[in-house]
């Protein structure tokens, strides 16, 4: 299926993209987005700290994405 891909911040940067239109197997999840993210770019170090969110809600890494999801992904968020 294919699925849209936001990028934010500094994860923007690395990827050189605002968004993109990649393919991933049906009942892909979350946890393999991040590794198929991880490997399409090489920034093999960085896999842990993707933050993903779905339709505007953070979610867990065994969440199942469906096609018209929307998918943000950010780095962590720090602040003081």
């Amino acid at each position: 299926m294919k699925i849209e891909i936001k990028y934010f911040a500094s994860i923007k940067e690395w990827t050189g993209l605002k968004k993109e239109i990649i393919e991933v197997p049906e009942k892909t999840t979350v946890e393999e987005l991040r590794k198929i993210i991880v490997k399409r770019y090489n920034k093999l170090d960085i896999e842990n700290n993707l933050l993903v969110a779905i339709n505007g809600s953070f979610v867990d890494l065994k969440e199942i994405i469906k096609e018209r999801d929307e998918i943000a992904i950010f780095p962590p968020v720090s602040g003081g």
